[in-house]
């Protein structure tokens, strides 16, 4: 099934499987995505190779960083027309906590979108949605 097949299937079906599948760093980490109305509530759950601190033990920061990029890629993908995967301009994080070995959670804030660029407030939590443990703020390039 090709990227515009997968995109088409995820937004008539809302099953986020096949999406998560064709992109390997998503499948790797472990994401999930979830659909309630129109919000998306993306899921990392527990998994010993995303572990960067084991004596705490903590979420590696990469990881992190990559499950809130990838969260915001596929946000975009899925409340834009287009049908394929927008490129990352700019991704800034800030990390406010430690990522304890536990599931953590994603939401993601459309901010601006213009003709060429969107940009998306990205907030991760694990025990409560009021004490984030990082923000990140990304730019994309909208391409048809």
């Amino acid at each position: 099934m090709s990227t515009p097949e997968i995109l088409r299937y995820t937004r008539k079906t809302g099953d986020f499987s096949r999406m998560v599948e064709s992109i390997p760093y998503a499948g790797f980490i472990g994401l999930k995505c979830d659909r309630f109305g129109d919000d998306l509530i993306f899921r990392l759950p527990p998994k010993k190779e995303n572990i960067g601190n084991p004596i705490l033990p903590a979420i590696h920061g990469g990881v992190i960083g990559g499950f809130m990029e990838l969260s915001a890629a596929i946000y975009l993908m899925m409340s834009q027309e287009t049908l394929r995967m927008p490129k990352i301009v700019d991704f800034s994080l800030d990390y406010l906590r430690a990522g304890l070995d536990q599931e953590t959670f994603a939401e993601c804030h459309l901010t601006r979108q213009g003709n060429r660029v969107a940009n998306v407030m990205v907030s991760a939590w694990q025990k409560s949605r009021s004490q984030p443990i990082a923000t990140a703020r990304a730019h994309f390039l909208l391409t048809d």
